[in-house]
């Protein structure tokens, strides 16, 4: 999905929305920026579930050395798993997709932020044996519910040009009201 790279597109979910809470079974629910939150999800958690795959809610259980490999295997450098597990600690929303045959992860997305107006997606990721078949949209609108359900509504996350389409339906759109988006760079110039 989110693969690393000094080219990114900033994106962006606005919604005036405020959704009412809704039953966690691992946190899960599914809208775009106009969808409420009792919509029917893309894929159902019971449809999940009879097809070998569960939905998680935090680290606990988390694989981190597969995780690194799915991170790996869809373009991201690899990961010092002690920095993962920070990097985990200090998220605010997390939600991964489990394959109960191997108890692997083969989905996942991770949000942070001030936990009352803002939030970024973070490592939005689906292992190419499982791309295509719904679980990085499951995971995303699931994300993206929670969030919306806490309130927070400028939601953001940075995306490669070539993968835009997939997250263009679940509400986001390019450079909202103007908006341009800036990333530090360590690279300088070299001064002529």
């Amino acid at each position: 999905m989110l693969l690393h790279t000094t080219t990114t597109t900033s994106l962006s979910l606005r919604s005036s929305h405020r959704l009412t809470k809704y039953a966690l079974q691992p946190p899960n629910a599914a809208v775009s920026s106009q969808t409420p939150a009792s919509a029917a999800h893309s894929i159902s958690d019971t449809d999940l579930a009879s097809r070998g795959f569960g939905l998680r809610s935090s680290a606990d259980g988390l694989d981190l050395g597969h995780l690194n490999s799915v991170f790996a295997a869809v373009g991201f450098p690899r990961r010092d798993p002690d920095k993962i597990r920070i990097a985990l600690e200090n998220t605010d929303e997390i939600l991964w997709i489990e394959y109960e045959k191997t108890k692997r992860p083969v989905a996942f997305a991770r949000a942070t932020g001030d936990g009352v107006f803002n939030a970024i997606i973070w490592d939005v990721v689906v292992d190419p044996s499982f791309q295509g078949i719904g679980l990085g949209k499951a995971v995303m609108e699931r994300l993206v519910t929670e969030l919306l359900r806490k309130g927070i509504t400028n939601i953001a996350l940075y995306s490669e040009p070539r993968v835009l389409g997939f997250y263009r339906p679940l509400g986001f759109v390019a450079d909202p009201d103007g908006i341009r988006g800036m990333v530090y760079s360590r690279k300088q110039k070299k001064k002529k």
